[in-house]
């Protein structure tokens, strides 16, 4: 019997699902080395080769259920944006996304050694490994947000997986909850409103505004009060419910919720690649490499 320490190091070692590794160590009697040869020879091992190339494309994917009362989005990368639009990468993404609805996991390390609702035989991580070796690119899980609401939960998805925003409504109807989606993903706030940033935040902030108003040759009382006038603007940029409706400016989306009897209580705004480093060579340049290896 193989005993699941062996299929351990075997994982390790090879970058293989749990299962393939089981099978082949079954068939060489638990040789070690044996078994990596034949993941070698059966093209399993790919993926742990690729494990070291830069995945900043992919796609950001909202799932929403029927009632409306629980929401995920996920964000998955891979190599290129080609991979986006595979079928097979796209199908993952989907599964994935409902499994989070589902388990609730409390972190990406969880999700990744649940057991998969679509295939009970393999981890989530195992599923992954194979994706990676038969599309042939470096792949992960980055990140997830699930929201369970009283009232509802709206999404919105922009520019066909590039941005995702998901938002919770304790009250509310779900045109506004959608229009207030589609202003996440355009004005990009980074807090619900001022009480939520950071008092280091707003004193940095507070600190380069006075300097400005002393470099513009204002007595350092004169600067202070500028400050607190100036200080509007900053929340009104990065404050959801302090900035101006994209759909008229004339109002703010606190007016907004207050008009139409809504309330939000929490966003997640997920844009993908955000903050990772982006491949520099282009197609054409990867094709010649290849042809000229």
């Amino acid at each position: 019997m193989i005993s699941a320490q062996l299929v351990k190091e075997l994982r390790e070692k090879t970058g293989a699902g749990m299962m393939d590794c089981k099978k082949v160590l079954t068939e060489t009697d638990g040789d070690m080395e044996k078994a990596a040869e034949l993941l070698r020879e059966r093209g399993i091992t790919k993926a742990a080769k690729k494990s070291d190339r830069i995945a900043a494309e992919g796609l950001v994917y909202c799932y929403v259920t029927d009632d409306k009362k629980v929401g995920v989005v996920l964000e998955v990368n891979a190599e290129t944006d080609f991979v986006a639009k595979n079928e097979e990468f796209r199908k993952f993404v989907i599964d994935t996304a409902k499994q989070i609805a589902v388990t609730n996991p409390a972190d990406v390390e969880s999700l990744l050694q649940e057991k998969s609702l679509s295939d009970s035989s393999k981890t989530i991580k195992d599923i992954l490994t194979d994706k990676i070796a038969t599309i042939g690119e470096n792949m992960s899980v980055r990140r997830f947000e699930r929201f369970e609401s009283t009232g509802l939960v709206e999404s919105y998805i922009h520019g066909d997986g590039k941005i995702g925003v998901l938002v919770d409504f304790p009250k509310g109807e779900e045109s506004v909850a959608k229009d207030v989606c589609m202003q996440i993903a355009a004005a990009k706030p980074e807090y619900l409103n001022r009480e939520q940033v950071p008092q280091d935040v707003v004193s940095h902030e507070m600190e380069i505004l006075k300097a400005q108003a002393m470099n513009e040759g204002k007595p350092a009382e004169i600067a202070e009060k500028m400050v607190q006038g100036r200080i509007g603007k900053f929340y009104a940029e990065i404050c959801l419910l302090e900035q101006p409706f994209v759909k008229d400016p004339d109002i703010k989306v606190q007016k907004l919720l207050e008009n139409n009897n809504a309330e939000i209580v929490r966003f997640a705004r997920f844009e993908k690649g955000e903050g990772l480093q982006k491949r520099e060579e282009n197609f054409a340049e990867e094709v010649a490499k290849q042809m000229n290896q």
